[in-house]
C-alpha cells in the first residue's frame, strides 16, 4: 500500500457522518495490498512445504516422547503382563511404584530404556503421519464445502496407516528393548535385532499321534520360514487395525475442537490474531490446484486443549487393539514363542483377566496421551511455518475483503469513528502515521461477531499484523 494508504479512502469518501469508502454501485468492498504484499495460497505439493511438514512432524514426535518417556516404559510391561510388574497392576499407585523401582535397580536410564529406539522409530512415524495427513487431507478435502467429519477422519487413518507401513519394525525392536528388565545384563539395540531375528516358534511333537489333515497342516508350516525378518512384523494386523480409530479420530478430534476455539465468540480468547485468516479462498480461486489457505492459529492453551482431547478420544477408542498388538509383539520373549494370531491373542486375554485385560495400563494411557498428544500438536503446528515468516507477517499491512453492504457500512463507520477519536487530519502529512490506528479501528470491528460474521455475513478472510493490536 502506497503512504497514502487508507487515509486515501478517507479524502476520497463523500462528506456526512454515514459516508461510504466505496461508491453504492459497487456490491463488493476490497481494501488490499500491492501484489507483492498480497497472501498467497499455501501449494502443499510444493518440495519446500513437503520437506518442511515433514520434519516438524518428525521434530514434534520426538518432544512428545521424550515428555512421556518414563511413562511409556512403564506402560508397556503392564500391557504386555512382565512377570516382575504384574503386581503393580491392580494398585491406584502401581505406576509410581513400578517407576520408583525402576529407578531404584535401574537408575534414570532405566526409565528411558527403548528411548533411543524409540526416537530412532517415532521421528519418521510422526513425520510421515503428518506429511501424509497434510497431502491426503488437501486431496478428499479440496475446500470448505467437502470439509465433512468423516472425511478428515479418513484423511487421519490413511495418514496413520501409511507411516506404519514404513516404521512398524523399529516400533517391535523399541518394545522389546522396554520389555527387557533383566538387571544382570544391559540390554543393546543390536542384541535384541538378532534375538527377534532368529526367533523361531517350536516345532510341532508327536506327528504320529495326530490325523492326518493337522499332520499335512504342521508339515506346511514347518516348510515356511518362521524367522527372519517376518518376526519384526509381529502384530502388524492388528496395528494396522487399531491405527484406523486411532490416527482417524485423533485428526478429527483435533480439527473439531479447533473449528470450535475458532468460532467468532471464541476467537479474541483463543486464536493468535497475527494469524487470523479466513479458511475458505475467495470464489474465483481454482481449486484444481492443491492450494489453501492458512486457517487461524490457535494460541497455546487452545491448541494444547485440543490436542489433549484428541489423545483422549483416540486412545479409548483404540486401546484394546493396542494391548493385543503388545502382547503378540513380545511373544517371542514370553510363553512358548508360538506366534498367535490376533484371535487366539484376544482369547488368551479374556481367559486370563476378562474384559478388563483389554483396558490394563488405560490410566498410564491417559496419563500419558495427554501431555504426548497435545505437545506433539502443539509442536507441530509451530514448527511447520518458516522461521522468518511470522516476522515477515508483522510487517504486513490488514487484508480486508468484503462482500455485501452491512461489512462496508460497519467498517466505513469504525474508520470514520476511529479518525473522529484521534482527531486525525486526513489531509495532513502525517497521512502514513495514521495508517495504524486505523487499521486497528478495522481489526476490532472484524473481531465483533454482531458487526461481521465469517460465515453469514460476508467477511471473506482477513490479516491483521501484530503491531496493530
Amino acid at each position: 500500500m502506497d503512504s497514502r494508504g487508507a487515509s486515501r479512502l478517507l479524502d476520497e469518501a463523500p462528506p456526512g457522518p454515514d459516508r461510504r469508502l466505496f461508491p453504492d454501485n459497487d456490491a463488493s468492498m476490497t481494501l488490499k495490498r500491492p501484489a507483492s504484499q498480497a497472501q498467497k495460497p499455501l501449494d502443499k505439493r510444493s518440495l519446500e512445504y513437503i520437506l518442511r511438514s515433514g520434519l516438524a512432524g518428525g521434530l514434534a514426535g520426538c518432544a512428545a516422547k521424550t515428555v512421556v518417556g518414563p511413562l511409556d516404559r512403564v506402560k508397556i510391561l503392564f500391557q504386555a503382563s512382565n512377570p516382575q510388574f504384574a503386581k503393580y497392576t491392580g494398585s491406584w499407585f502401581g505406576v509410581v511404584t513400578a517407576m520408583r523401582d525402576i529407578h531404584k535397580y535401574e537408575g534414570v536410564r532405566g526409565l528411558f530404556r527403548g528411548h533411543s529406539a524409540t526416537l530412532l522409530r517415532v521421528f519418521p512415524y510422526a513425520g510421515i503421519k503428518f506429511l501424509a495427513y497434510e497431502q491426503i487431507r488437501a486431496v478428499i478435502i479440496p475446500d470448505k464445502i467437502h470439509e465433512t467429519p468423516f472425511r478428515r477422519f479418513i484423511s487421519g487413518s490413511l495418514a496413520g496407516i501409511t507411516s506404519v507401513f514404513f516404521t512398524y519394525p523399529l516400533e517391535v525392536i523399541r518394545v522389546r528393548l522396554a520389555f527387557e528388565t533383566k538387571r544382570d545384563s544391559r540390554s543393546s539395540l543390536s542384541r535384541i535385532c538378532r534375538q527377534i531375528y532368529h526367533e523361531q516358534p517350536p516345532h510341532p511333537e508327536h506327528l504320529t499321534n495326530q490325523n492326518p489333515v493337522a499332520a499335512a497342516t504342521n508339515v506346511a508350516q514347518r516348510a515356511v520360514p518362521k524367522s527372519g525378518l517376518v518376526n519384526f512384523y509381529r502384530g502388524f494386523s492388528p496395528t494396522l487395525l487399531g491405527m484406523l480409530p486411532y490416527a482417524g479420530m485423533s485428526f478429527l478430534t483435533h480439527d473439531t475442537i479447533g473449528d470450535i476455539f475458532r468460532h467468532p465468540i471464541l476467537a479474541p480468547y483463543t486464536v493468535l490474531r497475527s494469524t487470523s485468516t479466513a479458511a475458505a479462498p475467495p470464489p474465483e480461486e481454482n481449486r484444481s490446484n492443491v492450494k489453501v489457505y492458512r486457517r487461524a492459529q490457535l494460541n497455546a492453551p487452545a491448541e494444547l486443549i485440543s490436542g489433549a482431547i484428541a489423545g483422549l478420544v483416540s486412545q479409548t477408542s483404540s486401546y484394546p487393539l493396542e494391548v493385543i498388538r503388545r502382547r503378540m509383539q513380545v511373544g517371542g520373549a514370553i510363553g512358548d514363542g508360538h506366534r498367535l494370531t490376533i484371535a487366539e491373542t484376544a482369547r488368551r486375554i479374556w481367559l486370563e483377566r476378562g474384559w478388563r485385560g483389554f483396558f490394563v495400563g488405560l490410566t498410564i494411557g491417559y496419563v500419558k496421551v495427554i501431555p504426548m498428544v497435545a505437545t506433539s500438536f502443539y509442536v507441530y503446528e509451530r514448527t511447520k511455518k518458516p522461521a522468518g515468516e511470522q516476522q515477515g507477517r508483522e510487517k504486513e499491512l490488514d487484508y480486508l475483503q468484503c462482500y455485501t453492504p452491512r461489512c462496508e457500512i460497519a467498517i466505513t463507520r469504525a474508520v470514520h469513528k476511529l479518525a473522529a477519536k484521534k482527531e486525525l487530519d486526513v489531509n495532513s502529512s502525517s497521512r502514513l502515521a495514521a495508517e495504524l490506528p486505523i487499521y486497528t479501528g478495522m481489526m476490532r470491528v472484524a473481531f465483533n461477531p454482531e458487526a461481521i460474521n465469517v460465515d453469514t455475513k460476508g467477511l471473506s478472510y482477513i490479516n491483521h499484523d501484530t503491531d496493530a493490536r
